[in-house]
Formats: C-alpha cells, sequence, structure tokens
C-alpha cells in the first residue's frame, strides 16, 4: 500500500510541475537572450503583490552563474514589520536553450516556476518579468529607481498583455536609518 501511495504521488507530481514552467499565453520570451549580459543585480521597482514577497521593502535579485551553466539566485527584500532582512536562494536553469528567455527557477527542490523576461531594454538595464502566469509580474532595473518613462510603459505594456494590475505594488528603495 505504501508503495502504492508512493507511485501515485510520483505521477501526479510529474503531471504538475511542467505546469509550472509553462508560458503564458500571448506572452513572448525575449529572443536572443544573453545570459551574460543578464548576470548581476537587479532592483525590484514594481511587483504584482505576492505570498513569498508580501510587505517586503528593497528588494533586489543577484543572480550569477554556477560552474555547471545554472544560474545562482538570490533574492533580498527588507520586512519592515519584522524589521528584519529576508532572502531566498534559488538556482535556475533554461527551458528551451540559452537564447530565449524562458527559465525554471527552483526555490525549493523538486519545485519549480517559470521566470520569463518578456521585454528587455536594448542596454539590458531594465526587465519586465512574468512567471508561469499572469498572478506574477516583475520590473527590474539596475537602479533603485526608473523613469516616469519606463514606468508608465511597464504599466502600458502589462495591461495591454493582460495583466490586471490592481495589487501592483511600488517597492520603496529608500535606505534605512
Amino acid at each position: 500500500m505504501r508503495c502504492l501511495i508512493h507511485c501515485v504521488f510520483i505521477v501526479v507530481v510529474s503531471f504538475l510541475l511542467p505546469a509550472c514552467v509553462s508560458v503564458p499565453k500571448g506572452i513572448q520570451p525575449i529572443s536572443p537572450f544573453d545570459i551574460q549580459r543578464y548576470l548581476g543585480a537587479w532592483y525590484e521597482i514594481a511587483r504584482l503583490e505576492n505570498s513569498f514577497e508580501a510587505g517586503l521593502t528593497r528588494v533586489t535579485a543577484d543572480y550569477s552563474l554556477l560552474p555547471d551553466g545554472t544560474v545562482h539566485v538570490k533574492n533580498v527584500g527588507f520586512s519592515p514589520e519584522s524589521g528584519k532582512w529576508k532572502e531566498a536562494i534559488g538556482k535556475a536553469d533554461f527551458v528551451n536553450g540559452e537564447n530565449k528567455a524562458h527559465l525554471k527557477v527552483s526555490f525549493q527542490w523538486p519545485f519549480y516556476s517559470s521566470y520569463i523576461v518578456f521585454k528587455l531594454d536594448p542596454n539590458y538595464r531594465y526587465a519586465y518579468v512574468t512567471g508561469n502566469d499572469r498572478d506574477y509580474l516583475w520590473l527590474l532595473s539596475r537602479t533603485p529607481s526608473v523613469s516616469e518613462e519606463v514606468l508608465e510603459d511597464f504599466k502600458k505594456t502589462a495591461q495591454a498583455q493582460g495583466f490586471n494590475l490592481d495589487d501592483l505594488v511600488i517597492v520603496d528603495h529608500t535606505p534605512l536609518d
């Protein structure tokens, strides 16, 4: 009986996990994409609020290449409620080759989610990112702020792509005292 339960679990998980690395209908990952140019530090400028970042400010992401060719992901954010920094360490890998900005990221193996860059500044200064569905959306920048034009374009582009921006959070990056 125990073996049967284990087998059923494996079958169910094997069907569910691929759905978490899908691309939302109508979203096109950037291609060509250069991971070397994308590596390094990014500031989270705006996001759709989500459970794992709820209430966090001063959120940053840092991407670095690991020896096996996967991407090390380090996300850090400050919780004003607790007065503490929170950190999440993950690993990402390309879904359909390094030329396309569609990666699968895991912060807790064996669970993966899509990381899709669907708009990218030609100089890799800011990026529009989503997950496997339209509940996830981020505006990332190499600097802690962007121009009003970039923010407005992000909102306009996201709405045109079918994102609901009612829960859009503009992330505070003012220095702590």
